[in-house]
């Protein structure tokens, strides 16, 4: 179901920050977002700065989203050896999903696979299954995912989230506000 087009959520399977808020928004928003997939490693190289999990705050920011993932009612993280992944085909896949209107259990999918499971989103087996799950076919997620207008339209929305203000994900602009983080959903759930 196409979430509330006055409110989208901005984010990248690579993040467990966007793992919780994709995971959240429909029980804390009035109407669920509509969900755009973007490229987070663009988004660090046009701001100047890249992920967190490469610095010596990782371990912090990893007790950090467990505890907040358990205080949300989540199933305990079980992160990915490889995490964080290189989730460009992982991107891919779900701009293809979101073209064939199975974005959201696409979606769902994969940060199953990835943070209650740890698998590895990078493994393109590991997203032909999650496709399956989602009611798309596997085998056709490979192909999909080389097509010049795939890898269009994910660079498209990527360049349209960062004009729009989007610095990180997740971020969900409500209304024409920005909001960035997980922990900013309450928030933008007031009227």
């Amino acid at each position: 179901m196409p979430g509330d087009p006055s409110s989208v959520l901005y984010f990248d399977l690579a993040s467990p920050y966007a793992y919780l808020a994709v995971a959240r928004a429909a029980a804390v928003l009035p109407d669920p977002p509509e969900l755009e997939p973007i490229l987070v490693g663009a988004i660090f190289r046009w701001r100047g700065s890249g992920s967190w999990a490469h610095t010596p705050i990782r371990d912090m920011r990893v007790a950090e989203i467990e505890a907040r993932a358990a205080r949300y009612g989540l199933p305990p993280l079980v992160w990915p050896a490889s995490w964080p992944a290189n989730a460009l085909a992982a991107m891919r896949a779900a701009t293809w999903a979101r073209e064939q209107g199975r974005l959201e259990p696409f979606v769902a999918a994969v940060y199953r696979a990835e943070f209650a499971r740890g698998e590895d989103v990078a493994d393109l087996s590991v997203l032909a299954a999650c496709a399956q799950e989602a009611g798309l076919d596997g085998a056709a997620l490979r192909a999909a995912i080389e097509r010049p207008a795939i890898k269009e339209q994910l660079r498209a929305a990527t360049t349209a989230a960062w004009e729009a203000g989007v610095r990180g994900v997740p971020t969900l602009i409500r209304a024409g506000v920005v909001y960035f983080g997980d922990d900013q959903l309450e928030l933008a759930a007031v009227p």
